[in-house]
């Protein structure tokens, strides 16, 4: 539950909660406190003396009491002091009173877990007149210091507010950019609170079209985001502005879909697009740490880049969906040895068996026959459009297949080396490969602000297209998909599985990518192992909801 939400049930009981408090509870009362540098407060809990060794549970316990006490009381200069990184935790002590404009504050310690100590914050935030409760809970870690030796809070911008991100602000007052009311395909409103996924993506729709809407700002509390280009974050609605009203291609009903499938996994993430249109039709992230990797992730994409591979190799005549293509258990190149799954080998069957049993082998055997060592950025450019700047409506990171050269362009045919995906390019891949044609993808449709869209420089060749659909549909009814497939109703599906290898992971990521009918998803589990086991599913209810 974001802190707007968690603010609005506390409501009035905050003032309460501020004039009983006990042991245990630190508070800050009125306008009239520090300025950021000097305390009027009563003293608070001393800190323990400086020692050697591991910090000692009490000696965290007693450390974060006494930094709660300093911040509570506004006394920015006594609360860094009792950090690690003294500089950056006043500047942000500071900044939470005087230009996230927090009047009140009171601190609850929670469970502690080891140097670890879970806390509540219960917050009023005033602006010109205006003040709304702001509630949110976070933790902290008491660490010894390098030099000092005294056990000190380890500063990081989650200790302020658990959203705050490495270089990044809370600020308060009128945004520059009037909110907005999105909408999707079928005029259903799409909000932060019943879809949590899009909220990156309409705090981007707003920063991007909120002044060409029409609408009027009014006042916030937000996350003031590192990179010049980002979205801020809006965490507080002060006074409600008047938003302008922005039509997106999203589906409602899809997207509803979505978030309910990636809960299922930490770290999961998905993506829907139509591909006779390029709409994208839903986004959805489960992650710890708030990041879109749905559309803004780049990570090896395993098997599921064999889509492309297939698709050059059929295009050059060097194999055919009918033909017999040779899957030993093992094969190098260049002194790297390459292995399928468990070692196993296929006799005598075909290039579409291969495909659908995910065969490495058979893949990396034809690269000598391709000679070509560009071969594959190329195709991937010029058919379906990865290595093109896309216009999405919102900012994306488009995929990578770079050259390579040696046993990395062997690994880069099944997918891994310096291969960089994410769902939304899978997705679109897949649309591609559904279609024969590349229809960048899109959010807003370009009519809202002209933006020219990108286009690939060539069309699948029809019996590339019509052999790429077969091979995919093997996959579904009898490959490595067809258990997470089986689900999904109707003839009209096919799939690709994935497993990623990454350097220093226990397991490796799962990706799956299918279609049915007119929808085409791909989702991505980080660590989540076997593309079937932990995306597949993910895919199949999108699909299913499609």
């Amino acid at each position: 539950m974001n802190g707007a939400a968690k603010g609005a049930i506390v409501g009035g009981a905050f003032l309460a909660m501020l004039g009983g408090a006990g042991y245990g509870v630190y508070a800050l009362v009125g306008d009239g406190g520090a300025d950021g540098g000097k305390s009027t407060s009563a003293a608070g809990p001393a800190a323990p003396a400086k020692g050697s060794g591991p910090v000692s549970d009490k000696d965290a316990a007693q450390t974060a009491r006494a930094f709660f006490a300093a911040w509570s009381a506004g006394d920015a200069r006594a609360g860094a002091d009792l950090t690690n990184n003294p500089a950056e935790a006043q500047g942000a002590l500071g900044d939470f009173r005087n230009k996230a404009y927090v009047s009140k504050v009171a601190i609850t310690p929670g469970a502690q877990t080891g140097t670890t100590v879970a806390y509540s914050v219960a917050a009023e935030v005033t602006y010109e007149g205006v003040t709304k409760p702001l509630v949110y809970e976070s933790k902290l870690t008491v660490v010894r210091g390098n030099t000092s030796g005294l056990p000190l809070v380890d500063w990081q911008p989650s200790v302020l507010h658990p959203q705050l991100q490495k270089g990044e602000k809370l600020r308060g007052g009128a945004p520059a950019s009037p909110p907005v009311k999105a909408v999707d395909r079928n005029g259903k409103e799409l909000t932060a609170e019943k879809y949590p996924s899009l909220r990156p993506v309409l705090d981007s729709l707003r920063t991007t079209y909120g002044k060409k809407l029409g609408g009027a700002s009014g006042a916030e509390l937000w996350i003031e985001p590192a990179a010049q280009d980002a979205p801020r974050r809006s965490l507080l609605t002060l006074v409600e502005g008047t938003p302008g009203r922005i039509e997106t291609v999203l589906d409602a009903d899809v997207q509803a879909a979505a978030e309910k499938a990636v809960l299922k996994f930490p770290q999961a993430s998905v993506v829907a697009v139509q591909p006779s249109t390029g709409d994208v039709l839903a986004i959805a992230d489960h992650r710890g740490d708030g990041f879109p990797a749905s559309i803004s992730g780049g990570r090896a994409p395993g098997s599921t880049m064999k889509i492309v591979t297939a698709a050059m190799l059929l295009d050059r005549g060097l194999v055919s969906a009918d033909k017999v293509a040779e899957c030993p258990p093992e094969v190098s190149w260049e002194g790297r040895t390459f292995k399928n799954l468990k070692g196993f080998k296929l006799d005598n069957e075909t290039f579409a068996t291969s495909f659908a049993q995910s065969c490495n082998t058979a893949f990396i055997k034809q690269i000598k026959p391709v000679h070509d060592i560009d071969a594959l950025p190329k195709e991937a450019l010029e058919v379906f459009g990865i290595g093109v700047e896309w216009k999405v409506g919102v900012p994306t990171v488009d995929g990578k297949v770079p050259d390579a050269t040696g046993p990395a362009a062997a690994a880069a045919y099944i997918g891994q080396g310096q291969i960089q995906m994410n769902p939304l390019t899978m997705a679109s891949i897949t649309a591609t490969a559904r279609t024969g044609v590349f229809r960048q993808p899109v959010v807003v449709d370009a009519s809202m602000d002209g933006r020219q869209l990108a286009k690939a420089s060539r069309r699948m060749k029809p019996a590339v297209a019509a052999q790429l659909v077969r091979m995919m549909k093997l996959t579904a009814t009898d490959g490595t998909a067809r258990g997470a497939m089986a689900s999904v109703g109707g003839s009209d599906k096919g799939a690709k599985t994935g497993s990623a290898e990454v350097d220093g992971a226990q397991n490796p990521d799962s990706w799956f990518t299918g279609f049915s009918g007119d929808v085409a998803a791909a989702a991505f589990v980080e660590g989540g192992g076997h593309g079937a086991d932990a995306a597949g599913p993910i895919v199949a209810a999108v699909l299913n909801a499609g």
